[in-house]
């Protein structure tokens, strides 16, 4: 397997406050990482700087083999990303909203991308509401479909399924996995879902204070802190009892 996307002494200081602290990770081609930590762990500055949307304070980022903090495009056509955090544009209907992200990223056939994608996540009953009148859930499906438009070859994922009902959970993570098998896309999943970890995730990492304390499998991690849940094995990193 191919590596996608590779960090080496990822670093990032506000003022004095260093919110990532020397990041070294490895994403292969086909699998899905979780990105796990407490509050003010590091998780959304890293993922920011993934993106794009911060620069680092050192170290490297490499995605899809390119220096991606001095030649970023040729990465950022191949990547999306979704998270219930980040608004689209609340005046655009769910239609407007897919379209303008579907020319954004150069596909030649507009309008079934768009369809492809009201069809996929079940968005035909509000598909011509405004985003602002929409639930929280579905507001978070509107942003699955918008990070799936391109049919990206790694995906970065902020709570994928906050404020879902546990139906639409569990179609969503099936979906994921499926789509992870069939086009062998890359995953990068931040959550506080324990379970969802579980369920999706081959490889977990642990942060805190900015820093990479913990990485393995859920299975390894259960076993390595002789746990039951992956819940109680992040309340124990959390804790520092790693060390």
């Amino acid at each position: 397997m191919s590596i996608v996307l590779k960090t080496e002494n990822l670093s990032k200081d506000f003022g004095s406050i260093r919110a990532v602290d020397n990041l070294s990770i490895e994403l292969n081609q086909g699998s899905i990482t979780a990105l796990l930590g407490g509050n003010g762990a590091g998780k959304t500055t890293t993922l920011s700087m993934l993106l794009g949307l911060l620069l680092p304070s050192e170290g490297k980022i490499s995605i899809f083999g390119y220096d991606f903090i001095k030649n970023r495009y040729p990465a950022l056509k191949r990547m999306n990303f979704s998270s219930p955090y980040v608004d689209l544009p609340q005046r655009l209907t769910v239609r407007e909203n897919l379209t303008v992200y579907a020319k954004l990223y150069g596909l030649k056939d507009v309008r079934n991308a768009v369809l492809e994608m009201i069809e996929t996540f079940r968005l035909e009953e509000f598909a011509d509401s405004r985003l602002r009148k929409l639930s929280a859930g579905q507001k978070t499906r509107v942003s699955l479909a918008k990070a799936l438009i391109n049919h990206p070859e790694l995906l970065l994922l902020d709570e994928p399924t906050a404020s879902l009902d546990p139906e639409t959970v569990g179609w969503i993570r099936a979906f994921l996995k499926e789509y992870q098998e069939e086009s062998k896309g890359t995953i990068l999943l931040a959550s506080h879902d324990m379970k969802e970890v579980e369920q999706l995730c081959e490889n977990v990492l642990l942060l805190r204070r900015g820093k990479l304390v913990e990485e393995g499998s859920p299975e390894a991690l259960l076993q390595k802190y002789d746990r039951k849940t992956l819940e109680e094995v992040f309340l124990d990193v959390s804790r520092g009892k790693e060390e």
